[in-house]
């Protein structure tokens, strides 16, 4: 765990499959929390899953959501987890307990949402067709950002690195810098093609050191800009990106982008296949591409945030790639030397004497008379890949790794357990989580015994003016279905009439009790408006659809 040794004068970059992770269910997003410690996996049966990095095992599973999973955000202490389901629900999570502190009901489908970088209070939430939302979570109160077009409402935001600034873009290139306490507008630039044509934004992502932020933009070309060039240039200001970077021979689409750790590179992910491609952001040249499995296409891609490895999902399974380690034997001792060929070896004379007669004393000088110094072994130092510029210390309240309770096998043969009878229900653990007896030995309840009772959540309904309350998400979205309208990577474009074909609505929730007498032929019509069960999985869903296509 040594991280100053990481600044080797190798690439700083993953080069090749490091295994993977099963979630027991289908994955479809992933995130670091700050330290690259904890990986949060949100599922489509609704699970958030969280995986210690360290040990690639299981920590936690919270029963998040009844719907799947479509976008996850840490807070700064890695206490809280934000998280937006694809039936419009964004909740507030306490990461030790597993307990939802908040929930906010939306309008509309939830893109993308993010954690205020510096303050534990603040949310930004992307809803589909509207303006971004920013909440505040210990009044629940929300304010809906400034817009550069009221008919285009296609809108991506994201906080800057350390939360001053919220830069906003929409379909038609045009980017907003926005304070953040006050919401008025600091600087923008129109994003443009080698014409004067614009470009939509697909999404805007900032790197965790330095100034840099790069936009992914519809013509499919990765731009890289200085974020002090932009607020220098003011407001309707021409700023040059740093880079351009694009796949020039298949003119790939990226489904996403983000930076190292370091800022040092850019990942991005192809929409077409299970493709990472790495560029150096400084110089801007293709130094890698990682290819997963043909046939497979690509949902999620995260850097760690301190080491060289990339976590990538496709067909619901979490791919790991990192750095290809060599066994250096010759580390373990400063005179050890690797040998091609056996030598013969020539004894000294006094080699192995218990002391060595023809020694003479020598005087203590230099290294000798610092072993008499004390050494300072209490204080510790901080670690500087965890500090912010900004920062001197680190942030001791952080969470850095979760409490893992035993598997107990016998429950009868723990002393201290709980009695039989309830043994083989729940096994109560020290955060308050506990295991389920049978069936699936990693799904952890609320504990019911010894534990207070678990205040309910309190739910905030959040009015949009104008905002379609029939939008479906794009998670959702069928492309092997014609009836139903083509959801491409990023955001969704198109007017509102054809999503009016679609057989598949998130609202309302209606299963026939009998089995099947309802309207619109035996029984298709509740399975289609159940949306996804909890043991569902995406591609059962879509079956399901296509099935009933002509009946809705």
């Amino acid at each position: 765990m040594n991280l100053e040794l990481l600044e080797s004068f190798g690439q700083n970059y993953p080069e090749e499959a490091d295994g993977t992770l099963d979630c027991i269910s289908m994955a479809l997003t992933c995130t670091f929390n700050r330290w690259g410690t904890l990986l949060a996996v949100g599922c489509n049966d609704g699970r958030i899953v969280i995986w210690d990095f360290l040990t690639r095992g299981i920590a936690k599973i919270i029963s998040a959501h009844i719907h799947p999973v479509c976008s996850l955000c840490w807070s700064r202490d890695g206490h809280k987890l934000v998280s937006a389901s694809t039936d419009n629900i964004v909740s507030l999570w306490d990461v030790l307990t597993g307990d939802c502190d908040q929930r906010f009901r939306f309008p509309s489908p939830i893109l993308k949402l993010q954690y205020h970088p510096r303050m534990l209070d603040k949310v930004l939430v992307c809803p589909m067709k509207s303006a971004p939302v920013l909440l505040t979570l210990s009044d629940s109160k929300h304010v809906v950002l400034p817009v550069d077009d009221d008919s285009d409402l296609n809108v991506v935001a994201a906080f800057d690195r350390r939360g001053e600034y919220i830069y906003t873009g929409n379909a038609k290139g045009k980017i907003l810098v926005l304070n953040t306490d006050t919401q008025d507008l600091v600087a923008s630039f129109r994003v443009t093609t080698g014409t004067s044509n614009t470009t939509a934004i697909k999404s805007i992502e900032f790197a965790r050191k330095g100034s840099c932020f790069l936009i992914n933009t519809a013509d499919r070309i990765i731009r890289v800009y200085d974020g002090r060039e932009i607020l220098t240039c003011g407001r309707d200001g021409e700023p040059e990106p740093m880079q351009k970077l694009q796949d020039l021979v298949n003119r790939t689409p990226w489904k996403r982008c983000c930076f190292s750790g370091d800022g040092e590179y850019i990942v991005a992910g192809s929409a077409r296949q299970h493709a990472l491609y790495i560029w150096e952001k400084s110089i801007g040249n293709l130094v890698k591409i990682l290819h997963g499995t043909r046939g497979e296409l690509l949902l999620d891609v995260a850097w760690h945030p301190v080491r060289p490895i990339i976590a990538s999902i496709s067909s619901g399974v979490v791919s790991i790639w990192a750095q290809n380690q060599v066994e250096n034997w010759s580390a373990f001792a400063p005179d050890f030397k690797e040998l091609d060929e056996n030598v013969e070896y020539e004894e000294r004379e006094s080699e192995f004497d218990i002391e060595d007669e023809d020694k003479s004393e020598p005087e203590q000088t230099g290294a000798d008379a610092a072993e008499d110094e004390e050494v300072d072994v209490t204080s510790v130092d901080p670690i500087v890949a965890f500090c912010s510029s900004d920062e001197e210390l680190e942030d001791f309240k952080a969470l850095l790794y979760l409490p893992i309770a035993p598997e107990v096998e016998d429950p009868e043969e723990n002393p201290f357990g709980p009695p039989p009878d309830a043994a083989g229900q729940t096994t109560p653990t020290e955060d308050g989580s506990a295991h389920t007896g049978g069936g699936d030995k990693k799904q952890r309840q609320p504990s019911s015994e010894g534990a207070p009772a678990k205040k309910k959540a309190r739910t905030t309904t959040i009015e949009l003016q104008g905002v379609p309350s029939d939008e479906v998400h794009p998670l959702l979205g069928v492309k092997g279905d014609s009836k139903s309208k083509k959801k491409t990577a990023g955001r969704p474009k198109g007017s509102r009439g054809k999503e009016k074909d679609f057989p598949f609505r998130p609202k309302p929730y209606r299963v026939y009790p009998d089995g099947g007498a309802g309207p619109g032929g035996a029984g298709l019509k509740g399975r289609v408006e159940g949306g996804l069960s909890a043991a569902g999985s995406l591609a059962s869903q879509s079956y399901k659809q296509h099935d009933i296509g002509g009946l809705d």
